[in-house]
């Protein structure tokens, strides 16, 4: 039977048999992402409006942008990675650059601009290319481990499972509050639909807890009142002559070069972590057309300047898809037309409970560990770093500050070993930048 020509342009488009994978399986990752992070539709706009901003227009920015950046992502590198504002540096923009340092939004939302403005020169010279390929092969590993922590920390505490404690730091949470109990059901579905090998298992784990939590009264919303040309209220409104001030430049310019240094190497450690998932990566560490993954990712933050949020970038999210059967760009597509969909209705996003996403946080952290086998753990030279960067990027919150404790700690090892290289000159150049930020900037 002959394909229809929608079929036919799919199978051109996203290679999807090459991938070992059919177009159902790929809109039903595609959904599985796009509820996985959701929550930054609500989450971003509570964030930036602290900042002063319109919190009607950063919801319609923070839609538009995830959903061009990440359809811009599917069709032109297809990989099936999702991008949207990211968590942290909306933070930094908020609470740092203008409640502290008393930065106006518009000359903030300037200095992420002239950030992707540099991401893009990095990118068109090879040097953000040149980075990746200077990484040790056993970081890759690491870093998808490190990761896989990250987000079932994220969901366990979204869950309500792992809860914050003055003493302990961190502590067991009341497994019989709503929340943790209905994400504890929703975690034993999702592995038992995985079991009896049901496609579709996170998806429709997802889609269950949510309608039990409102049968049960566990859910609620608020919509604040919105509307899709709010985003006027934000679009091009960037300060770009105020991040060149006299009297401020110094203090900018180190603004700009923070929202540059920590998404550079976030995006590194999330693309590496996903592609890695998803079987993306070749036998010699190299990633199939990572110029595009990077110039996308770079145009990205540029865009979502534009249009009104802070710096955009890949989301770890990304592998609940993956774990979904994402292996395309399809499935970037799928998620980035329901962001769109979202600007209609942005607030009501609220309709998918956190504690219902928990669950494939959860599950996913844990397929993740699988790459942890490929570490040569006996060797100190490899298993040192490997361990700081999989540690660190949990317990501080951060890829980028997994990646810097690694990779300093590897440039230290080889060269206390007597095992330098003129070959790793780029790796004592990124340890140095590492080094210096961390006495400079401090932690972030």
């Amino acid at each position: 039977m002959k394909p229809s020509a929608t079929a036919a342009f799919l199978e051109r488009q996203f290679k999807l048999s090459e991938r070992g994978t059919t177009a159902r399986t790929e809109i039903l990752a595609g959904f599985t992402t796009f509820l996985a992070m959701a929550y930054i539709i609500a989450v971003n706009p509570a964030i930036l409006s602290q900042a002063g901003m319109p919190i009607a227009a950063v919801a319609a920015a923070t839609c538009f942008a995830a959903g061009f950046a990440t359809i811009l992502m599917g069709f032109s590198a297809n990989i099936p990675l999702a991008l949207a504002p990211g968590m942290g540096l909306n933070a930094y923009f908020t609470f740092t650059v203008v409640k502290q340092l008393g930065v106006p939004w518009e000359v903030a939302l300037g200095c992420v601009f002239f950030s992707g403005i540099a991401f893009l020169f990095l990118t068109l010279t090879g040097v953000r290319q040149v980075i990746i390929a200077a990484l040790p092969r056993f970081m890759f590993p690491a870093i998808a481990g490190g990761i896989g922590l990250f987000i079932t920390f994220i969901g366990l505490h979204n869950a309500g499972i792992v809860t914050a404690h003055p003493a302990t730091l961190v502590t067991l949470g009341d497994l019989r509050a709503p929340g943790a109990a209905l994400a504890l059901v929703g975690l034993v579905l999702i592995v038992a639909l995985h079991l009896w090998k049901v496609r579709g298992a996170v998806l429709i784990g997802i889609l269950a807890i949510t309608g039990l939590g409102w049968a049960l009264g566990q859910a609620a919303m608020t919509p604040q009142p919105y509307d899709i040309t709010a985003l006027g209220e934000t679009a091009f409104k960037l300060d770009i002559p105020g991040v060149f001030a006299p009297s401020a430049a110094l203090g900018l310019l180190e603004i700009v070069f923070v929202f540059l240094f920590v998404d550079l190497f976030d995006n590194i450690g999330t693309l590496v972590g996903v592609a890695k998932r998803a079987n993306l990566v070749k036998p010699d560490g190299s990633i199939d057309r990572l110029n595009r993954i990077l110039f996308v990712d770079a145009t990205a933050t540029v865009v979502g300047s534009l249009a009104g949020t802070s710096t955009v970038t890949s989301y770890v999210e990304s592998a609940a898809g993956v774990q979904a059967g994402g292996r395309t760009g399809l499935t970037a597509v799928v998620t980035g037309v329901l962001f769109l969909v979202a600007m209609l209705a942005a607030p009501y996003a609220q309709l998918i409970p956190i504690y219902a996403t928990a669950p494939a946080l959860i599950l996913v952290g844990g397929l993740m560990m699988a790459p942890m086998a490929e570490i040569a753990w006996d060797d100190f030279l490899v298993s040192i770093p490997a361990f700081l960067t999989l540690v660190m990027i949990p317990l501080t919150f951060s890829i980028a500050n997994g990646l810097a404790f690694g990779i300093l700690a590897y440039a230290l090892l080889k060269l206390l070993s007597g095992r330098l290289q003129k070959s790793d000159w780029l790796l004592m150049t990124l340890a140095a930048i590492f080094l210096a930020r961390f006495i400079y900037l401090g932690a972030g």
